[in-house]
Order: structure tokens, then sequence, then C-alpha cells
């Protein structure tokens, strides 16, 4: 039990907007378990239950949770911006303990930040692999930041499974298969959020986060490490 919120790692996300308006969103993490800790107290709406969101892939039970943890984590965020277009100019900070990001880009590539922080601390047991990232969360990474970040990630812990006497996979295949998921998990949760928005920031944050994860995924088919030899030839020559 936490005596008061100095003890959650807190990462806050500010939307300025040109017109004046601007908006916050608080997002606290428990620091062991690296899941989000949900300040609101009341039901979840009607279309975050299980039997209207969940992934045709998701191996939790319909019996067992009520509500998709992802789309319990997205729901403010998707119905704020309901109706604002993926396009509009913003001014993102995004502030954390040890230091403040700020960026001015379209609303979309902001909202693509955020949700990529919510969907890995939701509690989806197939997202939850991500989760050491959040740790060290890289807002506005670029597609080269990330796939360094997520090889790193599942290298360093197919060491520890080798530490811990079982096999690791150095072949990346658990990767490949990992990021199929994530692929199918962001595919759905672009057409349901697609009836619940007048206009396209979520759905267009998603597709962002989706080109992503299809990248990593089109490295390790291909083989293509060449920009990583090249980084690394100082460790391979």
């Amino acid at each position: 039990m936490f005596r008061d919120r100095s003890d959650l790692l807190e990462i806050n996300y500010k939307f300025e907007f040109e017109d004046g308006k601007s908006t916050e969103f608080k997002v606290f993490i428990e620091p062991n378990t690296l899941t989000v800790v949900r300040t609101i107290k009341e039901p979840p709406p009607e279309w975050t239950k299980m039997e209207n969101f969940q992934c045709p892939h998701c191996p939790l039970n319909k019996d067992e949770y009520k509500y998709c943890p992802v789309a319990v984590n997205l729901k403010d965020v998707i119905s704020f911006f309901s109706d604002t277009p993926s396009y509009e100019n913003v001014v993102v900070t995004v502030e954390t303990i040890e230091r403040t990001y700020i960026k001015h880009t379209m609303v979309q590539d902001g909202v693509g930040s955020l949700l990529g922080i919510l969907m890995a601390s939701s509690g989806c047991p197939i997202l939850s692999k991500l989760r050491p990232m959040v740790k060290s969360h890289l807002p506005f990474a670029s597609i080269e930041e990330t796939e360094q970040r997520v090889f790193s990630n599942y290298l360093f812990a197919q060491y520890i499974k080798s530490k811990n006497g079982t096999t690791p996979d150095w072949s990346l295949e658990g990767l490949k298969s990992l990021y199929s998921d994530i692929q199918a998990i962001n595919q759905n949760i672009a057409m349901k959020i697609a009836d619940l928005e007048a206009l396209d920031t979520s759905i267009n944050a998603v597709v962002v986060l989706n080109n992503f994860a299809d990248t990593v995924t089109f490295s390790i088919d291909e083989d293509d490490l060449s920009y990583y030899k090249n980084l690394f030839k100082g460790w391979i020559e």
C-alpha cells in the first residue's frame, strides 16, 4: 500500500494547442510491477469490457477479467481527443523525474507517445514484455531509437534467461513472434476505436505505433542489421 503518490513513478503529458487551450494527462506507475495505478474509482465505460474490446489472440479469460486492461488505460485519452483532428499542431511537454521533453508536432505524434506508455503498462499479458522499457520511457523516439531499445531490451532478457539456466533466444525468433502479436493488438485497437471517435487522432496514433512495430518485424525478417553493424563496428572488428 502506497502512503502517497511520491512512491510512484510519474510521467506527465501536457498538450498546448494553438488556440490557447491545454490539457494534461498524469500517468502514475507502480515502480516494482511497472503497471499503471488507476486513480479513478468509478466503473469503466461499457465499450471497455472484454466482450467488446478483447483481441482475438488475447490469453485472458473473459470469465475472470471483466474489462480489457488496455481499453481501460486508453479510455480517457480516446475520449478527450475524439473531436480533435490528428494533424492539428500542438506543443507537447513530457515531464519525468529525470528530465523534461518538449516537441512542436502534430497531435497524433504526441498521443501516440502517450498511448505507447499506457499500453505497455496496462497489464496486458502480451504487452507486458515491453514493460522494462517503461522505466526508461523515451517520448517521440525515432524508428532507429525504438529498434535499438527493443533489440537491447530483448537481448538483455535472453542474457538473464541464460543466467537463470533457461534457453536464451539469440536468433530473435521470439521477438518476431511478440511483434506479430503486438501488430494484431494495434490493428484490433484501431478497429475498435474507429467507432468511438468523431475524428482520427487516436486511430492515427495507433497506426503510428504499428508502423514502428512493422519496422522492427521487417528488420528481423530481412536480417537487415547493416545500420547496427556499422554503429557497433568498434565491437565486431
